[in-house]
């Protein structure tokens, strides 16, 4: 028979060799599941403006992907107060590499909103502009955001994409799943015919207001009010920058 030591320490053995072997398989595969997660929210950018583009976002393969983000897109980043930011103070706020998309605004909402800083996207070709800025919120179950697309008036939208962590299948994660309701974002205005900022409201029993508002998601009341919200807030965090982009 095999004594208590024994029997430990080939448990110990076992579990050291465990470990290294994960640890190893994580460092091995890091850098492919980081180039995944950048590829999977450079689609959700392209996804806000796909249906004005003619493609299809998520099929797109990761050349094509990275044509366009070096080709038709520029890529600021800006504080709260609308300062365009340098890549080394966007370095120096954590993120490598000092680009839009290196920003994971889940945790900029953890910081004091004075202290965010907000990423921005310009895309422009020989036929389309439009500028693509990144909100996110709080829906039934956990985190929710999405890419709000601009027209050259910034005020117009041009499309938009939303995601979440945990909504229910069905109600809550229609707001990703969707297309039709995510369509009727498009031709909105984020400001009213006075010019006074409004946000898009998303409205249980049906939009009344043509111009600002949506209808709601039968069943999803908590997850589409936190789409309004989101909306309202999250764009307004870049009214300092689209009050200057409005003037020039």
């Amino acid at each position: 028979m095999h004594s208590t030591n024994q029997i430990i320490r080939f448990v110990l053995i076992m579990t050291s060799l465990v470990a290294l072997v994960l640890s190893l398989m994580y460092t091995g595969l890091k850098p492919t599941h980081d180039l995944n997660e950048a590829i999977y929210a450079k689609k959700a950018i392209l996804a806000a403006v796909q249906e004005k583009l003619g493609i299809d976002a998520s099929s797109l393969p990761v050349e094509e992907i990275q044509e366009i983000f070096d080709n038709s897109i520029k890529q600021e980043v800006y504080d709260m107060k609308g300062n365009l930011l340098t890549p080394e103070q966007v370095e120096a706020a954590g993120y490598k590499g000092g680009l839009a998309e290196n920003i994971d605004i889940n945790k900029e909402a953890k910081k004091p909103e004075a202290d965010r800083i907000l990423p921005m996207y310009k895309y422009k070709d020989d036929s389309n502009e439009f500028t693509i800025l990144s909100v996110q919120g709080k829906g039934l179950w956990d985190v929710i955001w999405g890419n709000i697309a601009l027209e050259k008036d910034m005020k117009t939208i041009a499309g938009v994409d939303f995601d979440h962590k945990g909504e229910t299948p069905g109600l809550g994660a229609e707001i990703k799943d969707n297309a039709a309701w995510k369509k009727q974002f498009v031709g909105k205005s984020i400001f009213d015919s006075a010019d006074n900022y409004t946000g898009i409201a998303v409205m249980k029993g049906g939009a009344k207001e043509p111009t600002w508002q949506v209808d709601g998601i039968s069943g999803a009341t908590i997850t589409a009010d936190g789409v309004g919200e989101m909306l309202k807030r999250g764009l307004n965090y870049y009214g300092p920058v689209i009050k200057k982009m409005k003037k020039s």
